[in-house]
């Protein structure tokens, strides 16, 4: 469903990635980690289409995203939804024009038929009644439910998700793999999640893949990575400052 052949890409003189291959399977749950600055978002952007890498290709569903003009890439990113870091809801709009916004912006249907969709994609997320409710009145946990659905609500074959867990209290964030796992069952999506919340990862995962100085360095299931014998691997799945990855401005 996704391959990234050898990817390359570097933002004036700082090199990010150094030679990335990725293979996602239809169906999989793939999750990225490393750790802060190691380029997952820089990945996931050029899994969509938003980053052309400076060297390499990246293949969805068997189609070439650099060959594609513009209009080509918005066509195939509606295979696409996507969870951000921050929910990234428009504060301005009620629940369900968040959710709906996609099905808005690309589609013909009425604003009655739009808001029956979110507001059945609001209860698959475990949100019911709150469809005229202004992003600004929702917590945090909530407001990362609102966010999933409008990720679903244009029923896409991808799911890409950055650092769903991050700011939620654990047992939120727990709520939030839960839904995760549920939305691939429901839905048969494919899914790459971000994150360094090895928690996490090892719930939602069927592989994980270790970015580390712009490389893969490893893949395998949750059961190998947290068992890897990669000393780098086992640094960060473990939070150990000592080891041999680097801390920056610490010294040792």
């Amino acid at each position: 469903m996704i391959e990234l052949k050898n990817i390359h890409k570097s933002f004036e003189d700082k090199q990010v990635l150094r030679g990335v291959d990725l293979q996602v399977k239809k169906g999989e749950s793939l999750v990225v980690i490393g750790g802060s600055g190691s380029g997952k978002s820089v990945l996931l952007k050029h899994i969509i289409g938003l980053l052309r890498p400076d060297q390499g290709t990246v293949m969805i569903d068997s189609t070439d995203l650099l060959a594609l003009d513009e209009d080509g890439l918005n066509e195939i990113r509606k295979k696409f939804g996507m969870l951000f870091q921050a929910a990234a809801l428009f504060d301005s709009m009620k629940v369900w024009e968040n959710v709906g916004f996609g099905l808005k912006r690309h589609t013909k249907l009425p604003d009655a038929e739009i808001k029956e969709i979110a507001v059945q994609k609001l209860k698959m997320v475990g949100l019911v009644n709150i469809e005229d409710v202004m992003p600004s009145e929702l917590s945090g946990g909530m407001r990362k439910r609102v966010g999933l659905a409008r990720a679903i609500a244009m029923e896409p074959d991808i799911l890409l998700y950055d650092e769903p867990t991050t700011g939620l209290d654990p047992i939120m964030a727990d709520a939030i793999n839960k839904l995760i796992i549920e939305m691939r069952e429901k839905l048969d999506i494919t899914s790459v999640t971000i994150t360094h919340d090895m928690k996490s990862a090892y719930k939602i995962a069927d592989t994980i893949a270790m970015l580390y100085n712009g490389v893969i360095i490893e893949t395998g299931s949750p059961d190998e990575i947290e068992n890897s014998s990669n000393e780098i691997v086992r640094q960060f799945v473990e939070g150990r400052a000592e080891g041999p990855i680097v801390l920056e401005g610490i010294e040792r």
